[in-house]
């Protein structure tokens, strides 16, 4: 089959590998017909995230066809499935209790060592991304192997395309749980750092939960207007000071609630943030937090933090002090996808919520150096790249 890999920082390829096959009775293999380029899979691009060998494969947004089984997985043959980023067992001790992403069992034994020295526990297990989440081949390719394929794949009724429900695998849900982080009440103001794709599902979900006002910052004019359509109001932090704008904006008070959906990279005019990008460049393994660090500074007092953007190292100069005397909550995680798939699509078929708007380019898996390439260097055009194996289609 072809697939993506990843051979360093900022090459990828399309390479020749052995076709998958079912390994444990549980899984299935899935022919891919749709696959997307995450804003996470840019910290791989990018050499951010530790636990990469070349040749890996890439990809943890995908979907497609049931080709095989094995004989304890509950699909069939020919069914459409989305598959969600996160590997999950639906028997440990976290799956029962629907944290679905800290599955005790997804992530191998022989691979826990690693996160347990960095983070304190083995996480669980994710498609397509470091050896730090279990090394699992990804969807950036025409055939998948599905590990646990009687709990994770959604199945997908007649009538509905791929466009639609494609980010059920990973963005939608994980701007839904980003939301739904905030605990939002009626009437709140939400602001939401980055208009990337999880930045506008979060300012979708955040105005179905209930917001009041949404408050949508980033540099880049397409996405803003993106964010604008979708009924927030924006700002350019390029052409606004952020904390002042927020200040005037929320009546004096400060958002109730704040969603970082930035993460790991972002970018600012501090300082801290000049320092942080240096210290990325020469590997020093330290994130870069400028719209966290903003964010904790602008929620009012007693507010809620919600953090979707991928973290995967340490922070300096984080505002612990701000955190603590304004009585913050903060809320973060890796996504439970399981948690929130039927309700999403059943919105999704309603018609309440519209995923296709985002989708700036579709490219042949071929091409995929290209989209990431362009996702990465072209933000303001390249919102969103689907790329479809075995298919010949332009961008």
């Amino acid at each position: 089959m072809r697939a993506l890999t990843w051979h360093g920082k900022h090459d990828v390829r399309v390479d020749t590998h052995p076709d998958p096959e079912i390994i444990n009775p549980r899984d299935a293999i899935i022919e891919v017909t749709s696959t997307a380029i995450c804003g996470s899979d840019l910290h791989l691009y990018d050499g951010v995230i530790p636990g990469l060998l070349s040749g890996d494969i890439l990809g943890h947004e995908f979907m497609g066809r049931v080709v095989e089984v094995g004989p304890k997985s509950t699909l069939k043959k020919g069914q459409r499935v989305v598959v969600p980023f996160t590997i999950s067992c639906g028997q440990c001790f976290f799956c029962q209790k629907q944290q679905f992403s800290a599955c005790d069992n997804s992530n191998p034994a022989e691979k826990q060592d690693m996160t347990e020295t960095l983070y304190g526990h083995a996480v669980g297990g994710l498609f397509g991304y470091s050896h730090l989440t279990g090394g699992y081949p990804g969807g950036q390719a025409e055939y998948v192997r599905v590990p646990y394929s009687d709990v994770g794949p959604i199945i997908i009724p007649d009538g509905l395309d791929d466009d639609q429900v494609l980010f059920l695998s990973d963005i939608l849900p994980t701007g839904w749980m980003g939301a739904a982080n905030c605990d939002i009440e009626p009437g709140d103001t939400v602001a939401v750092w980055g208009c990337g794709p999880v930045g506008l599902f979060a300012i979708q979900s955040a105005l179905l939960m209930g917001a009041g006002k949404v408050i949508a910052i980033d540099e880049y004019p397409n996405r803003l207007a993106l964010a604008r359509r979708l009924g927030a109001e924006v700002i350019d932090f390029k052409r606004t000071h952020v904390l002042e704008a927020l200040m005037e904006m929320s009546g004096g008070l400060g958002p109730d609630a704040v969603i970082d959906a930035v993460g790991m990279e972002s970018h600012g005019f501090a300082p801290d943030t000049v320092m942080d990008n240096i210290k990325q460049t020469i590997g020093m393994g330290a994130d870069s937090a400028h719209a966290l660090r903003e964010a904790i500074l602008a929620v009012r007092k007693g507010g809620r933090v919600s953090i979707p953007g991928v973290y995967g190292g340490f922070l300096d100069k984080f505002p612990l002090g701000a955190m603590m005397e304004k009585g913050l909550q903060i809320r973060t995680g890796q996504t439970h996808v399981q948690k929130y798939h039927e309700e999403l699509l059943r919105r999704i078929g309603e018609g309440e919520i519209d995923t296709t708007f985002l989708i700036s380019h579709r490219l042949p898996l071929e091409d995929a150096a290209r989209g990431y390439k362009n996702f990465r260097y072209n933000q303001n055009e390249w919102t969103k790249v689907i790329l479809k194996p075995g298919t010949e289609v332009t961008a």
